[in-house]
């Protein structure tokens, strides 16, 4: 019983995360990007990284990434967005 209980507890607790390579070169854009992504998906935690060389879009969720539809919104926007396999 402990073990089931435990394997249980581990999915419940697991979250996925995806890394994105984008183009975004300012704050400004990058809170557009968050907003509209937010609204999509209101259960994603979602951030960029515009330090970074890459400015990173990470996007993390307790479900599998729609990772299809977060490179569509960046073609359907002009925006670059690029999954970082790691």
């Amino acid at each position: 019983m402990v073990k089931q209980t435990k394997l249980i507890s581990n999915i419940v607790n697991q979250s996925f995360v995806e890394i994105f390579k984008t183009n975004v070169s300012n704050q400004q854009l990058a809170n557009q990007i968050v907003g509209d992504l937010k609204q999509l998906y209101p259960y994603y935690r979602i951030n960029f990284d515009l330090e970074d060389y890459d400015k990173v879009l990470r996007i993390e969720g307790n479900n599998s990434i729609d990772i299809l539809e977060i490179l569509n919104y960046g073609k359907n926007h002009n925006i670059h967005i690029e999954l970082i396999n790691y």
